[in-house]
């Protein structure tokens, strides 16, 4: 999976964050979007809008395996990155 993650980056992906707010606020990468991830389907222009390959991300991999199915249905080129710890220990600081 890391390798993913590392080739995403490299193409500049955006993060999206799914989790709830209360996760988010208690700890998140600094350059992640945010968007819960029942608010996904309504926000799917939005996101098609950023014209950039993104990282779906959560606690577990679970809520970002969920928002990566739906966006991949959707056209958009996305990868499930699992914990967003996962995530930020690639991310060059």
């Amino acid at each position: 999976m890391s390798a993913g993650i590392k080739e995403y980056l490299e193409k500049d992906a955006v993060i999206l964050d799914v989790r709830t707010l209360d996760e988010w606020n208690e700890g998140h990468i600094t350059s992640a979007k945010h968007i819960v991830l029942n608010l996904v389907p309504l926000k799917i222009d939005e996101i098609k809008s950023w014209e950039k390959p993104i990282i779906a991300v959560c606690r577990s991999g679970g809520r970002s395996g969920q928002a990566a199915q739906f966006l991949k249905q959707n056209g958009v080129d996305v990868i499930n990155g699992g914990p967003w710890q996962n995530v930020d220990q690639h991310i060059k600081k």
